[in-house]
């Protein structure tokens, strides 16, 4: 017993440890963005040794990509949260409802905002969006497919992923604009997202029945 304990404890030490810094990288991105962020600093917010930070992330990259991860989470649940379909009649009420839902990540998270819409041209961060940005867009394909009957969509190209990086583009726009998502912006990223998708779906959809 007394072995099985201690074999637990570095796990849920460590666990720990690699809260702490992602919670200290959190806090740096908010505070000043990519440019402020090394590991030393890293280090010194969460009041630990950097060799620590070094242990679970090789690299400032390697970090960000493990911030980038925890973002697409939240993205991942808000598409997973219940959604009353008595109240869709079209799937633009549905395209707007999930495009809401993101914008409040983005709005109450500066860390989502640094990673994702700022300009840093960190490719390890770029890459590592566009592949949870697929994984999102399959999401948001079976969700659409959930509540209406879809056409045939191309098999070449991820329709709901590449309307979800295009209206990203717009709230990028308006953060290097204004340092924020403007309510003006906010609506022209819906518009972008259903004008995208309106090449693909026609304007009424049948709602699928309630099971």
């Amino acid at each position: 017993m007394t072995r099985n304990t201690s074999a637990r404890k570095p796990r849920a030490s460590s666990q720990a440890r690699i809260e702490a810094i992602l919670a200290a990288a959190r806090e740096l991105l908010a505070e000043g963005g990519v440019a402020g962020l090394s590991i030393y600093s890293v280090a010194e917010r969460a009041q630990i040794p950097p060799s620590s930070v070094y242990h679970f992330f090789a690299s400032v990259p390697a970090l960000l990509e493990a911030l980038t991860a925890d973002v697409h989470r939240a993205f991942r649940e808000a598409l997973s949260a219940p959604i009353d379909s008595s109240a869709l009649t079209t799937w633009h009420q549905l395209s707007r409802l999930i495009e809401q839902r993101m914008l409040d990540i983005y709005h109450q998270d500066a860390a989502a905002r640094q990673l994702i819409l700022a300009q840093h041209g960190l490719s390890e961060v770029v890459q590592a969006d566009r592949r949870h940005d697929m994984e999102l867009g399959e999401l948001m394909h079976r969700l659409f497919d959930r509540h209406f009957q879809l056409p045939s969509l191309p098999d070449d190209v991820h329709v709901f992923a590449l309307a979800m990086e295009l209206s990203d583009r717009v709230y990028a726009r308006s953060m290097q604009l204004f340092d924020q998502i403007t309510p003006r912006m906010a609506e022209e990223g819906m518009r972008v997202f259903e004008a995208y998708m309106s090449l693909y779906l026609p304007p009424f959809l049948p709602p699928r029945k309630a099971s």
